[in-house]
């Protein structure tokens, strides 16, 4: 497995080979806006931008039985230059004496265990693919996990993340497998593994790579400025539509966290800031525009963008909505 010259200082979890030189957030808190996670939260502080969502950055590269997990059409990085090396020095994919597969790789008692009914062939064609570098058995048992770590995301992260983990013991060179990782324990608000796994996936397959997730992870590790200096680099220039506009989500929040509210909403104004969009991208950046009006003292302008975020809410994943009545009632 790769080694990161930055590792983290953290005890207590399974975290990847690669390290930051950060403790790990032990709060689990959920009132902080740490991850990106649902605007319709009860427990939200006035005046903090919301975290660009996590439901924007869900299940990237893998896609789940019956297209059960969101947003599964996309195969993630490719990795198939690693087969090769992992061959050469034991690793994934190695073969027995004699260059027959390591059937003994089926049971490994750290794992979680795998539903009879979870197979290989319910993970997305394009990410299998980036399995053939592996044995057959271990890359079968692979795909079982990361199929595994996409239906849990929703409903039990922290299971989920032992299935990614168990995919990432196995399979530690393979870019789509440290993603895949990475996206999951951001979502289980492991900030510190997440933001290592990341940073390894692009180190193997280039590209700016899911860069609002690593941000808002270190807005988690309480690290706002180095969010910010992310959503300044070389690789946050090269994003386009969706994928820069949730990265100015976690920068306007960054900026929120610093208490530089302006600035916040300087960051969320471009041309996509269209009252006459529609769907989820859209009414969270109007979300989040909204909070960031409000924490500078411009409620009237607040109000509208909520409203403007209710109306493009078709799908109702916000409380833009409440949060218009609640500005509307204290006018009153």
């Amino acid at each position: 497995m790769d080694r990161d010259s930055d590792r983290e200082n953290q005890s207590g979890t399974a975290a990847a080979s690669d390290r930051d030189d950060t403790p790990r957030d032990d709060r689990g808190d959920s009132a902080r806006f740490a991850a990106p996670r649902s605007t319709d939260r009860d427990d939200r502080p006035r005046g903090d931008a919301d975290r660009g969502e996590r439901r924007g950055f869900a299940d990237r590269g893998v896609r789940a039985r019956d297209d059960r997990s969101r947003g599964g059409s996309e195969s993630g990085p490719r990795s198939g230059d690693f087969g090769g090396d992992d061959r050469r020095r034991g690793g994934e994919g190695a073969r027995t004496m004699g260059g027959r597969p390591d059937d003994r790789r089926a049971a490994r008692p750290e794992e979680p265990d795998l539903p009879e009914d979870v197979v290989a062939s319910d993970l997305d064609p394009a990410v299998r693919r980036d399995l053939l570098s592996l044995d057959k058995n271990n890359a079968d048992s692979v795909a079982r996990h990361m199929v595994m770590a996409v239906e849990l995301l929703e409903d039990d992260p922290r299971l989920a993340l032992s299935h990614a983990r168990a995919a990432r013991q196995r399979a530690g060179r393979i870019a789509v497998v440290r993603e895949t990782a990475g996206v999951v324990a951001y979502h289980a608000e492991e900030w510190a593994e997440a933001l290592s796994e990341l940073r390894t996936a692009r180190r193997m397959s280039g590209g700016a790579g899911l860069l609002a997730v690593m941000a808002d992870c270190e807005r988690g590790l309480g690290r706002p400025e180095r969010a910010i200096e992310l959503g300044r680099s070389e690789e946050a220039q090269t994003l386009e539509g969706d994928e820069a506009a949730e990265l100015r989500m976690v920068v306007a929040g960054a900026r929120m966290d610093l208490g530089q509210f302006d600035q916040a909403v300087v960051t969320l104004q471009a041309c996509d800031l269209d009252p006459s969009r529609t769907g989820s991208p859209a009414a969270r950046l109007f979300y989040a525009y909204a909070d960031a009006l409000v924490a500078a003292g411009r409620t009237d302008e607040g109000l509208q963008w909520f409203l403007n975020a209710a109306a493009a809410d078709l799908d109702d994943e916000t409380d833009a909505e409440e949060r218009a009545t609640e500005l509307t009632g204290d006018a009153q």
